[in-house]
């Protein structure tokens, strides 16, 4: 443009006065002394319609609200300036070049949509918070300058999602605002903060002596973000874990101090969250045997590597068995048997277990169909199947599909399924009762509510805790315990089931207080279904529990 204008100069002076008068473009000639001696109607508009001649730029611009130290064209080169923020908020550019009589031409852009909006796509649009992108260039940044100490911090806030579902979405944002206040107060100006995503923010605390400034921050962070709010007339409590990384002994690039961070922060959801932990190098080999593990687990569906076993429960009274529970086995290829305990609540985080709890559902009730009437079949649930909607379908689908008369299906569930949106699981459990399915509270007595789940929810049968049955020869309360579940059992009329009996003193024991099943190693070790129903044949006679 500069070079059009040059042309245009030196072809037609008048011309050129007459183009650079009507431009929209803002246009300054500047003497060669550095003074003004032609401002078209465009800049006059841009600085208010001042008389500017004869000033000198600096002056113009001070005007304006621009103040600089030195004079902005001092070198003689073509040189342009991206940003001058002006008092009234406008930001505009600045673009000089020397014309060959001395003068200076001199343009002005104004930048501010492009420059506030380049500005909002590195911040978060509810928080106003540095978003993801710029939290790791502001990171890679300040590890490249080396000069100061850095500490990444990643945290996650506890039971938001219970904030949003029970108050909805609207509150949730207010919230999030509101933390997002608290951990800028937290953090100090020095500090780059920013929202990842969701209920997920991370800290680059920059200076300071570290790892101990680091563990300041994070210990503050759990109490500050733990308090109380007032949002709308709702009093909201939800809490905050936070996972630690300090460089350069945690990592040396941004993508490594976040992800270890990561790491940290997992590991203080799991150690209970509304803590902290600091990255250790366990963590990572921890986590790459956890990835491992969920490729495996997510193939074994696709193999179809499970299979089921059946452990008899049997009636006291009748010295007879009258059921058998349904125990998931998984067979890895290099792993050999792979515990439930490892697998089961990889399953339930990765999301699998919805899937698989279907399969076990399916294929117990099938091979249960072919055993004599009045043996019954026990499937556990996973609290996270009653989160799906699906659950009674799925039950209901099973018992038509394998022709299982519904009174010989029961349905173990653990209080973890009872205590998130308790009232949607009763009215679960209720459907499945009206279509005839027997339900069973499993490890009773090992939390804290079990009782108050009784009254709320007629179960047909309660199975005592092994862990009671195990006590039992050394502590007196563990008999107590038992005696009294099984007296409690027998007064609301439902059948009590003594678990993880190993011993014939134990299940002298367990007759003796009163029980009316057991199940463990001394009465039948986990058998395939085949075996079973050998074992079932075997029996003289059947009848109904």
């Amino acid at each position: 443009m500069v070079a059009a204008m040059q042309a245009a100069r030196f072809a037609d002076p008048a011309l050129t006065s007459v183009a650079l008068a009507e431009m929209s473009m803002p246009v300054l000639i500047l003497d060669p002394a550095g003074q003004i001696a032609f401002a078209n109607a465009s800049a006059g508009r841009l600085f208010g319609h001042a008389d500017v001649k004869g000033a000198s730029l600096n002056e113009l611009l001070a005007r304006a609200g621009v103040h600089a130290d030195t004079d902005l064209l001092a070198v003689s080169a073509p040189r342009s300036i991206p940003e001058l923020h002006l008092s009234d908020g406008r930001i505009v550019s600045l673009a000089a070049d020397v014309l060959s009589d001395g003068c200076t031409l001199i343009t002005f852009d104004d930048v501010s949509s492009r420059v506030r909006n380049a500005e909002l796509a590195r911040r978060d649009g509810l928080t106003g918070l540095a978003n993801r992108d710029t939290l790791a260039v502001g990171l890679a940044d300040t590890l490249q300058r080396g000069d100061e100490a850095v500490a990444v911090l990643c945290i996650d806030l506890d039971r938001f999602k219970a904030v949003n579902d029970s108050l909805g979405h609207p509150i949730g944002d207010a919230l999030l605002r509101r933390v997002a206040e608290r951990l800028c107060d937290a953090a100090g100006e020095d500090a780059l903060v920013a929202r990842m995503g969701g209920d997920e923010f991370a800290i680059v605390q920059r200076g300071g002596t570290q790892p101990e400034a680091a563990e300041a921050l994070a210990a503050r962070l759990v109490d500050l973000i733990g308090r109380t709010y007032v949002l709308e007339g709702h009093m909201i409590n939800v809490g905050a874990s936070v996972g630690v990384a300090v460089a350069p002994s945690d990592g040396s690039t941004a993508a490594i101090l976040l992800k270890n961070a990561d790491l940290a922060l997992y590991r203080a959801k799991f150690d209970g969250r509304g803590t902290f932990r600091f990255f250790e190098r366990e963590m990572d080999v921890r986590m790459q045997a956890r990835r491992a593990m969920e490729i495996d687990l997510r193939r074994a569906l696709a193999m179809r590597q499970f299979h089921l076993l059946y452990q008899p429960q049997v009636e006291l009274a009748g010295n007879r068995i009258v059921g058998f529970e349904a125990l998931l086995r998984w067979t890895h290829e290099t792993r050999g048997l792979v515990p439930p305990a490892e697998f089961i609540p990889l399953a339930e985080e990765i999301g699998v277990i919805g899937t698989i709890g279907e399969w076990v559902l399916r294929t117990a009730c099938v091979e249960a169909a072919t055993w004599p009437e009045g043996v019954s079949v026990a499937v556990n649930l996973s609290p996270v199947q009653f989160h799906s909607g699906k659950l009674v379908e799925t039950v209901a689908s099973a018992l038509a599909h394998s022709g299982l008369a519904p009174d010989r299906l029961e349905l173990e569930i653990t209080e973890g399924a009872l205590l998130n949106d308790t009232e949607a699981v009763l009215v679960a459990l209720n459907r499945l009762r009206a279509i005839g399915v027997r339900i069973s509270m499993d490890d009773f007595g090992t939390g804290y509510s079990s009782l108050s789940y009784l009254q709320k929810f007629p179960f047909d049968k309660i199975k005592i805790d092994q862990s009671f049955i195990r006590g039992m020869g050394d502590n007196p309360e563990c008999g107590a315990i038992v005696r009294a579940v099984a007296g409690l059992g027998a007064s609301l009329g439902m059948k009590t089931t003594a678990e993880g009996v190993e011993t014939a003193e134990q299940l002298a024991a367990i007759r003796a207080e009163g029980c009316c099943e057991v199940q463990g190693y001394l009465t039948g070790r986990p058998i395939s279904a085949t075996d079973a129903a050998s074992l079932l044949a075997a029996q003289p006679t059947h009848s109904a529990s």
